[in-house]
């Protein structure tokens, strides 16, 4: 059995005279913290909207392992990427800000539903078994990110350390194979940061779920990330583990702007002698 969850290949993806995604391929195994890397506009945020079927390539494909065998991604409907074990945050957070915290990780759990109108307008045996099911899991991810306080808090009224949590804790409710995480850091502070990478390695090694990340937090990239792809305008530039790839020339010139940066980095996220 193949340890490949996610495979892209050839992806190219071109918007009128731009050629915003370039001959991209990469694997994405079972179990693992994968992360895309790369300045603005560098094709990060396309290959996910590629993933999450919002756009459809030009050239190439993605093949998936679903919760069936492996099937062509990219020939699936948008609407069907849920059901097929896909989940996703985005940078700019998405949520019902007039709902609770519960009521929004509840709308996560609509890809397990299996009642029809009638069974919930009458709400019969079966609905109410749906219905229970459906609040043991949300009790249990509110759980595992430590939302209990928050569980019945509007969102709208929610620090935004919090809602990205929150929004993170509605993608786990679908129960992923695949977690999509886009900028999971963007706006918090450091101590926000440290507790997110502390769930992201939860999530992989707790619920086993396999986490496909864009980020620009480096020191986050190093402490959760398995294997990284650096991007630049569309291509790949380099493929490895962080260090790997921290250190690739052509990563440093296009992304991390100086050696020194890389030396700081690598200083600060070196292994330090006591824990050695």
């Amino acid at each position: 059995m193949t340890d490949t969850l996610l495979s892209a290949k050839n992806l190219s993806v071109r918007f009128g005279g731009v050629l915003a995604v370039n001959n991209v391929s990469f694997d994405v195994k079972q179990g693992e913290v994968f992360t895309l890397i790369g300045p603005n506009g560098a094709g990060k945020t396309t290959v996910f909207n590629l993933i999450s079927r919002i756009y459809t390539p030009t050239t190439g494909g993605i093949d998936y392992l679903g919760p069936n065998g492996l099937l062509r991604l990219t020939d699936q409907p948008p609407q069907a990427v849920a059901s097929l074990g896909i989940a996703r945050t985005f940078q700019n957070i998405e949520l019902f800000e007039h709902a609770s915290v519960l009521h929004n990780l509840l709308i996560g759990r609509h890809t397990h539903r299996k009642t029809n109108l009638w069974q919930d307008l009458f709400f019969t045996a079966q609905a109410r078994e749906t219905e229970l099911l459906a609040r043991e899991k949300a009790e249990e991810v509110i759980e595992f990110l430590d939302l209990q306080h928050y569980r019945d808090s509007l969102v709208a009224g929610l620090p935004y350390g919090v809602r990205k949590v929150v929004e993170m804790a509605r993608a786990l409710c679908t129960e992923p194979r695949l977690l999509l995480l886009d900028e999971p850091s963007s706006g918090l502070n450091v101590e926000e940061t440290d507790d997110m990478a502390f769930w992201i390695q939860d999530i992989k090694n707790e619920l086993g779920i396999t986490v496909l990340m864009v980020e620009h937090d480096m020191a986050l990239v190093s402490k959760v990330s398995d294997r990284v792809v650096a991007m630049n305008q569309g291509a790949v530039l380099a493929m490895g583990t962080p260090r790997e790839v921290q250190t690739d020339p052509g990563v440093v010139e296009a992304y991390l702007g100086s050696i020194d940066d890389v030396s700081s980095l690598r200083r600060e996220t070196a292994p330090s002698r006591e824990a050695a």
